[in-house]
This record gives structure tokens, C-alpha cells and sequence, in this order.
């Protein structure tokens, strides 16, 4: 019904249900891409899990391998060895003995399996589920804010590689080096480690899902520098709680060793900072696009 002036609410909603419907059309299409990437993920890493899991098993093996050298009489190594024969700068002992995994379950290895294709599926999709974020909510941007988005969709998987990357080269093989010197071996009775496959795959994948997300900090800050919510000036207020954030945060998600928690800490202070200085620049840009704005508007 129209009242007097012209004004049609029937009409109003019907115009706001056509976009409405639209949208939830699109999110449809970009939610079964997203599905459709994750199935074919998981299936590639189910198909691949065996080598997925020796590869995550690789500082186990060298760790152990290397302790076990030591205690049999050869040269005594130190994490710093096991980060060096990791990254191929130094060879591992030849004669290193064979390392054993148990499952104590009938399906403890299969559901094994399928939690590490699943954590496989997620990570090498990324990409393909980040850009279909993007086609999604790109259209609501402004042409600059959709080049300045761009950006973090390049950082935020290069960021989780390095995290993971710390995990697999520092963080494990330490943790396993530190495990196996607990171990006792006497004459009567011996206390030998022999880790299940669930525990290992769980504790990895934590790892590295905990390192990965730490080390998006400095995209999160960025993110919220642009949107207006916080500024430089408040980062580096906060800086000395932010510092203690970042201790506590890193022996929540760290095995109770100092080494591990400043193997963590460390990185993200540092990616704190870099964060600072990604927003100054963030408000330098907007700066300076408000002062060209603001002489058009005067030689108008």
C-alpha cells in the first residue's frame, strides 16, 4: 500500500530481499568450492599420509638417532646439531639405530591417519579457501581497500610457514632431544621412551597450528590498524603488556621448558613490532591520501 507521500514498504523490502538473496546465492557457490578444495585435499594427503607422517617423523628420527649415537660412545651432539642435520648443513650418524612407533589400539593408526589428512587438507587449501574469502566480500570494498587486502592474503600463508617451519627445525627436534636424555638405562630395569603415533601427530600438529596462528600477529594488528580500532601510537603504549601477553601465551602453548617458550616468545615480540610498523605506515598512507582529498576539495 502507498501512503500519501509516494512511500511503498512492500516495495522497499522487496528491494532489499533481491540482494539478500543474491548474496546468500554467491556465499552458496564459494561455500561448495571451499568444500569441494577441502575433499579433494584430504583425499591427496590420505592417499599421500604415509609420507606425510615420515616426514613428520624426520626430527624424531634424527633426534633420537643422534642422542642414541651419543650414548653409545660417539661424539656428544646438542640441539644445535640436530637444527644443523635438519636443514642439511651437517650429516647424520651412519650408524644410527632403528626408531620405533606403537599404536595400542586396532584403529589407533587409521584415525591417525585421517586427523593428519584432515590438518593436511586445511593447509594446503588455504590458498584456494583465503581467495574465495576474498571474491566474497571483495565486491563490499572500495577499490583501494581491495588492493590493500591483497596483500595479507600473500603474508598470512607465507607467516604460517614460518611458524611451521620454526616447529619442524627447532622446536621438535629440541623437545626430542630433551625427551630422550630422560631416559634411564641400568642393569637391573631401564626406562625407555617409545612414543605412540597419536601422541606424536597430536602434539605436532598442535605445534604447529599454535606457531602458525602466533605468527599471523602481525596481519591481525595490521587488520585492525585499517579498520581504525587501534593505532601505533597505542601499540606502542601497550608495548610492555603486550610482552607480558606474549610470555604467558607462549607457556600456555609451549611444552614447560624455557627453551621452548623463548623459541616462541622471541618471534612474536618481534612480530609485535613489526606490526607496530606496519600500522604507522598503514596511517602514514591514510594520512596522506586525507591531505590530497582535502586540497581537491579546496581547488573545487
Amino acid at each position: 500500500m502507498t501512503n500519501s507521500i509516494g512511500y511503498d514498504p512492500e516495495e522497499e523490502i522487496e528491494a532489499s530481499r533481491a540482494p539478500l538473496l543474491e548474496h546468500l546465492t554467491e556465499l552458496r557457490s564459494r561455500l561448495i568450492v571451499c568444500v569441494v578444495a577441502l575433499f579433494v585435499g584430504f583425499g591427496v594427503c590420505f592417499y599421500f599420509s604415509n609420507q606425510l607422517f615420515l616426514f613428520l617423523i624426520h626430527p624424531f628420527e634424527v633426534a633420537a638417532g643422534m642422542v642414541a649415537a651419543s650414548k653409545a660412545g660417539g661424539a656428544h651432539h646438542n640441539p644445535f646439531d640436530l637444527i644443523m642435520v635438519l636443514t642439511g648443513l651437517k650429516d647424520a650418524p651412519a650408524d644410527v639405530a632403528h626408531q620405533k612407533f606403537v599404536f595400542t589400539a586396532l584403529l589407533e593408526q587409521f584415525f591417525t591417519k585421517l586427523k593428519l589428512s584432515a590438518f593436511g587438507a586445511v593447509v594446503i587449501t588455504f590458498p584456494v579457501l583465503a581467495w574465495q574469502l576474498y571474491r566474497f566480500v571483495a565486491p563490499g570494498l572500495y577499490k583501494n581497500e581491495r588492493g590493500a587486502f591483497l596483500p595479507f592474503l600473500i603474508a598470512s600463508p607465507v607467516l604460517f610457514v614460518m611458524g611451521a617451519a620454526l616447529v619442524y627445525y627447532v622446536m621438535l627436534p629440541f623437545i626430542v632431544w630433551f625427551s630422550m636424555n630422560q631416559q634411564i638405562f641400568g642393569d637391573a630395569i631401564s626406562v625407555e621412551l617409545l612414543p605412540k603415533v597419536s601422541d606424536y601427530l597430536t602434539l605436532v600438529t598442535s605445534l604447529l597450528l599454535a606457531f602458525g596462528l602466533c605468527f599471523q600477529l602481525p596481519v591481525v594488528v595490521s587488520l585492525l590498524g585499517m579498520a581504525g580500532i587501534i593505532d601505533s601510537k597505542m601499540l606502542r603504549g601497550g608495548r610492555r603488556y603486550a610482552i607480558v601477553g606474549v610470555f604467558i601465551a607462549a607457556a600456555v602453548l609451549t611444552p614447560p621448558d624455557p627453551i621452548s617458550q623463548l623459541t616462541l616468545a622471541i618471534p612474536m615480540c618481534l612480530l609485535y613490532e613489526i606490526g607496530i610498523w606496519c600500522v604507522w605506515i598503514i596511517e602514514r598512507g591514510r594520512k596522506k591520501r586525507e591531505a590530497e582529498e582535502s586540497k581537491d576539495v579546496v581547488a573545487v
